[in-house]
């Protein structure tokens, strides 16, 4: 056992810092900017110094790093293991680095799975762009009428109708819709409720201008519109027909592609998570070493090193429980990594947003404003114990499995 990152991670991961160094933290403020220049705020994706970061992330080599080995030539053929101190590393600007190397979700989930399951005439007209940055996508799941926590109870129905078929219902939270550059929605519906649980999903493609498909509006997440990462919409789907061609992998095959999908999704959001940790600590000790308060630095108040203290520790915890998953993903399969998968995401979301809490109170008044990242990031990082499953479903599923192995 050793803890150092191999040789390729580590040349990644200086590229990288510098990147971040040299280009995306002096583009935040831009970014914002440019942002309200607009003429349709939530097209963040062509802002002009978004796609100068891309240019600047290709030239480079650090585009498309989400992409594991086993998909070729397609990303940069990382392993997981190798992957995630980058994701990390772009976590600390996470509505810019991540974007600015083709590495955002829910375009990483949706690309995965197209390589996975797609077709070669849908790889090519979907896959392709998004893989080349052209393009963004969203993924409609999550319903407002059903606990969406139990992915079997959807119930947006797809019918097949000759050649083509039709879908009808509602979806929300459905992030990154609102952006125009959103051209394709993958959509998880019904298209046999009489089969068992597990078999009665499918997932299709819906280009975004399909007649029927109606994006209704934007959600607030605390307040916030989150318009600066594309902004999550409800969708409503009345009559939508698509081509039959335009269904994912087999009948009833939706559900496990959905579980395909979120096992490496979850390790993503993980490490860019600890990534947001990561910069909450850094602006908290700049903080506190700033600030006087009855006649002391906030640094030298017991109560305040308390937090700064349990940070670090709580951070360096977590980051070694997602290593190991990474690593696990990477040895025995996302399968055999199944309880580490959803302990990272139990752990994860909750460790931060602890941390994220200090920083916040560290810094006042100031930390629930836009003068710092800290109430945006906590806003996500809340938003993170419901995606891709709450944290009592992932739960409630660790503990099973854990008593079958100890009652067996």
């Amino acid at each position: 056992m050793h803890f150092a990152y191999d040789e390729r991670t580590e040349e990644l991961r200086s590229t990288l810092l510098a990147f971040m160094d040299e280009h995306v933290y002096p583009a935040e403020e831009v970014f914002h900017t440019q942002l309200g220049e607009l003429d349709d705020r939530w097209a963040w994706t062509r802002t002009p110094v978004l796609r100068e970061l891309q240019d600047q992330a290709r030239a480079r080599g650090l585009w498309n790093l989400f992409l594991p080995r086993e998909h070729g030539d397609l990303g940069a053929e990382l392993t997981n293991l190798q992957y995630a101190p980058l994701a990390e590393i772009s976590g600390r600007s996470g509505h810019l680095a991540p974007a600015a190397m083709n590495c955002a979700a829910p375009d990483t989930g949706n690309m995965e799975v197209l390589t996975m399951f797609g077709t070669p005439e849908q790889q090519e007209r979907w896959l392709r762009p998004l893989l080349d940055g052209r393009i963004r996508s969203a993924f409609a799941m999550t319903e407002p009428d059903v606990a969406s926590s139990d992915a079997t109870n959807i119930g947006t129905r797809i019918e097949r109708d000759g050649d083509e078929y039709v879908v009808n219902g509602r979806k929300w939270w459905i992030t990154g819709a609102m952006n125009p550059d959103a051209e394709i929605f993958i959509v998880m519906g019904k298209t046999d409720p009489e089969a068992s649980r597990h078999r009665q999903q499918s997932m299709l493609l819906v280009p975004r201008d399909t007649p029927g498909l109606t994006v209704v509006r934007g959600m607030e997440v605390f307040g916030y519109d989150d318009h600066s990462h594309g902004g999550h919409a409800e969708l409503l789907f009345e009559d939508v027909r698509v081509p039959a061609s335009y269904l994912i992998g087999e009948e009833g095959q939706g559900f496990a592609i959905a579980q395909a999908r979120l096992g490496p999704g979850r390790i993503h959001h993980c490490m860019r998570a600890i990534g947001v940790a990561e910069r909450a600590i850094e602006l908290m000790c700049r903080r506190v070493e700033d600030r006087v308060a009855f006649g002391r630095k906030l640094s030298e108040q017991g109560v305040v090193r308390d937090w700064i203290a349990e940070s670090r520790v709580r951070v360096e915890q977590l980051r070694l429980l997602v290593l190991k998953t990474a690593w696990l993903m990477d040895t025995v399969g996302n399968k055999g990594a199944h309880t580490e998968i959803q302990a990272i995401k139990i752990a994860t979301p909750r460790t931060v947003e602890w941390i994220m809490d200090k920083a916040i109170q560290a810094h006042g008044a100031g930390g629930l404003s836009q003068d710092f990242p800290l109430a945006e990031s906590f806003a996500g990082i809340r938003t993170l114990r419901f995606a891709d499953g709450p944290d009592e479903v992932h739960k409630n599923s660790l503990a099973k499995a854990e008593i079958r192995r100890h009652a067996g």
